[in-house]
């Protein structure tokens, strides 16, 4: 339980940082880069605490995000809202990751507050906080 304690810990902090920041609202080009960033670092945070305690209070293996966001549905973790909510939220992380065009950046940076809100549900499910 003490490394998932501590994954969970490092997941809240990550969200944190990323709530720190006016999402939602219009800003600035590197306010919006910023969020974008930190909102990668906060997924891997919390998506790696998830597989955690899908291992360590479950006991399934589970090895990618959308992995992960299924055995969290299969085990009352999330609602399929949630799950549905997450599986886009995780393709909004792939495409960060890989491209950078602005309209993407732009869109992506509109939906950041309500994936935050959901990371910090998802994250009190699995204990944190």
């Amino acid at each position: 339980m003490g490394r998932l304690r501590e994954r969970l810990g490092v997941a809240v902090n990550a969200l944190a940082t990323l709530s720190s920041l006016p999402l939602g609202e219009s800003g600035d080009d590197v306010v919006r880069d910023a969020a974008i960033q930190r909102f990668e670092y906060t997924f891997e945070a919390v998506w790696k605490a998830a597989q955690l305690y899908l291992r360590e209070q479950e006991g399934l293996e589970q090895g990618s995000p959308k992995g992960v966001i299924r055995a969290c549905l299969q085990v009352g973790l999330l609602t399929e809202d949630q799950s549905r909510l997450a599986m886009v939220m995780v393709d909004d992380r792939n495409l960060t990751v890989h491209t950078y065009n602005e309209e993407l950046a732009q869109r992506i940076f509109a939906n950041l507050k309500d994936y935050a809100e959901f990371m910090e549900v998802w994250l009190t499910a699995m204990g944190a906080h």
